[in-house]
């Protein structure tokens, strides 16, 4: 590819005045309409305060950061993308970026937490217009896990040097909700201070997720699945109310190790993966392994008989090739094993249950997309700012999902970098015709089918598809 003119034979101005260069958003915006998220913002986020950046209107400052972050924003100021050119056009109620940081540092804890009932609504609503998670009236897994996000400055509020020497974090808790054949939503966020322990809130936490799965449609077999943060019996315990499975690694500790010792030697059951997983203490490739299960495990023996649950314990086990106590001149002697056990009661066969158990790693891939997006930063200095900043990036995210669930099979899978790139981040010219407002669109675009299909079904009436 090659430059077609001289340099000097080209010039740049900015001044067309029909021209919006993220024209997905109008249909991602029609969408986020009909799951009903202006309704859903107006009815239960109540700021107090007056003038148009407290609390005026907040379903147009709502679903303006939200459209600006399903366009790429990492920060308040970006959102002033929603600004340029013909959106005033096609968009009304855009709001200025220095409206939308007053709006955010006006949350308390009491509106984030009304926020949080949006984000779990919206996802409902979502998943009643779209095929968001296919299969999940089957089976559905529900994912746990935190993360830690830098943070720079020492104006952050709740930054603090936690698990990671001289690094000030927020701590984000994260649950989601994905099928075999789906790729994951967002089922709940919280943010914590960066000290706060891996598991702390964990019950209500998961109790919530798992109260809100049902409602995003997981009407079959759902799975809680989680590291060993959250093995703890109060999780189970949350799991068991809510009628769930849980399937939690274990770690190491002594009434475990006693438990993998007295495994028969013909119990282990020899694996192969053909693409090799990662293993999670050295991150290598792992293609050979074997697997056993100990089908009455008691946990939490330290607790009350009560608390005490009884479930299967199943063990993955791989050489350690890099303990030099196992090697001698004739080779491998005695080998070494390193064991990654895990405590479920789900009703699935011991190798299927293994293999779904590693899965819960995609959740991971939900962290990586955020701080590839909108959580890049976390970016007020209010604590409560940033926690209302991450429960919208939830909804973006979740929003983004159902998209590319009606614009194509490919896009049901894609990343959200991929389904701004193919079906948000589009430059379109805005026209009229007999008062009908025409998007003129790229010739050619790749993905034209696709960004017409989504375009066409939430365009269509309601009672239509």
């Amino acid at each position: 590819m090659q430059s077609s003119h001289a340099a000097a034979a080209v010039s740049s101005v900015f001044d067309e005045d029909n021209l919006i260069a993220d024209a997905g958003l109008v249909p991602v915006v029609r969408l986020a309409e009909r799951a009903g998220l202006p309704g859903l913002v107006d009815t239960a986020v109540r700021i107090s305060g007056s003038g148009n950046g407290g609390g005026a209107n907040p379903a147009a400052k709502v679903m303006s950061l939200v459209a600006a972050m399903c366009a790429g924003a990492d920060s308040i100021d970006d959102a002033d993308r929603l600004r340029h050119g013909a959106m005033a056009v096609v968009f009304g109620g855009v709001r200025a970026p220095s409206t939308l940081g007053t709006f955010l540092r006006s949350f308390t804890h009491g509106h984030v937490l009304q926020l949080h009932a949006v984000h779990r609504r919206l996802l409902a609503g979502l998943a009643a217009h779209t095929p968001l998670l296919p299969g999940a009236d089957q089976v559905a897994f529900i994912d746990i896990d935190s993360t830690h996000r830098r943070v720079f400055g020492r104006a952050k509020q709740g930054a603090q040097v936690g698990r990671f020497k001289g690094v000030r974090t927020l701590h984000p808790l994260l649950a989601t909700i994905c099928t075999p054949i789906a790729r994951p939503v967002v089922a709940g966020v919280r943010l914590r201070r960066g000290k706060a322990a891996d598991n702390r809130g964990a019950e209500r936490f998961v109790a919530e997720a798992l109260a809100t799965a049902p409602q995003a449609g997981a009407t079959g077999i759902r799975v809680m699945r989680a590291d060993s943060k959250f093995y703890t019996a109060d999780v189970v315990a949350a799991c068991r109310r809510a009628g769930t499975c849980f399937s939690i690694t274990t770690g190491s500790n002594l009434s475990i190790k006693r438990a993998i010792a007295a495994i028969p030697a013909d119990a282990w059951r020899q694996i192969r993966y053909p693409t090799g997983v990662p293993d999670p203490d050295t991150g290598e490739m792992i293609y050979d392994a074997e697997v056993a299960e100990i089908p009455a495990y008691t946990a939490f023996t330290g607790r009350r008989k009560a608390e005490q649950v009884t479930a299967r314990l199943i063990v993955r086990r791989v050489r350690d090739q890099a303990n030099p106590a196992t090697i001698g001149e004739q080779g491998e002697l005695f080998p070494a094993w390193r064991y990654h056990p895990f405590f479920t009661d789900s009703p699935f066969q011991t190798l299927q249950a293994e293999r779904h158990h590693r899965h819960h790693a995609v959740i991971e891939q939900v962290i990586a997309d955020g701080k590839a997006g909108p959580l890049a930063h976390l970016p007020s200095g209010d604590f409560n700012a940033n926690a209302a900043w991450l429960t919208l990036w939830a909804m973006s995210f979740n929003l983004l999902r159902a998209a590319g669930a009606l614009a194509s099979a490919f896009h049901a899978r894609a990343t959200t970098a991929t389904l701004r790139a193919h079906l948000v981040n589009v430059p379109a010219r805005l026209a009229r015709s007999a008062r009908r407002l025409i998007v003129h669109l790229p010739r050619h675009w790749p993905w034209a089918q696709a960004w017409t299909h989504l375009f066409d079904i939430v365009h269509a009436p309601p009672d239509s598809h």
